[in-house]
């Protein structure tokens, strides 16, 4: 059976739209595909652990080899735990608002404590990093307020939203990413044609 993880990453429940254009494709996938199992994951209201020196500690002995501690030990059992329900998933649908240019600090958190060696990638002193993940793929759904990839950069901010998801999806393993964007939402003269116009984009992707 197939498995959808769909991350929510903005606080802002029913109003946000970058959860609401997640929610249309996956609403369409599932008319579609009826099989499919999926598993929220709402970080406004997950409780993440914090990552702490203890949890770096154990990355480290991990990538060198070295024994752990019974504190370090729990803490990549903690690691460990989360990044197992991510990788279980075969679809990816990240819902994100863009925060400063980039993504919110709950979704870089999440990141930062399942992005683990032995978990997502792997290192050779040679040729660098690879990702762990096989066969998966994922879909984005990004909005922000003011920037839009027609919308002269950095004048109107620049895109460390979209290429920094990418860039952490691709060192896992997942290159079959696509991505549905409902961009500037508050420049437009039509914001709900917009709007509109990409839950339409949304349901022929899922289609």
């Amino acid at each position: 059976m197939t498995k959808l993880l769909f991350i929510k990453a903005s606080p802002r429940g029913a109003e946000s739209k970058s959860g609401a254009l997640a929610s249309a494709y996956l609403a369409r996938l599932q008319e579609t595909s009826p099989g499919i199992e999926t598993d929220i994951l709402d970080l406004s209201q997950e409780a993440l652990p914090d990552y702490d020196g203890d949890k770096v500690a154990a990355k480290m002995n991990v990538i060198t080899g070295q024994d752990q501690n019974n504190p370090q030990r729990s803490a990549w059992d903690q690691i460990s735990s989360l990044a197992q329900r991510f990788i279980a998933a075969d679809i990816y649908l990240i819902a994100s608002p863009m925060w400063n240019g980039s993504i919110p600090y709950r979704l870089k958190q999440y990141i930062d404590l399942i992005h683990q060696p032995g978990l997502l990638w792997g290192l050779e002193p040679e040729t660098g990093y690879f990702g762990l993940l096989e066969n998966k793929r994922a879909v984005l759904a990004l909005t922000s307020g003011a920037y839009g990839p027609e919308m002269p950069s950095p004048a109107f901010g620049v895109d460390y939203q979209s290429s920094y998801l990418r860039f952490w999806l691709n060192q896992a393993g997942v290159k079959n990413i696509a991505e549905l964007r409902f961009q500037p939402s508050l420049l437009t003269q039509d914001p709900e044609g917009d709007f509109q116009a990409a839950i339409a984009r949304a349901q022929t992707l899922a289609s």
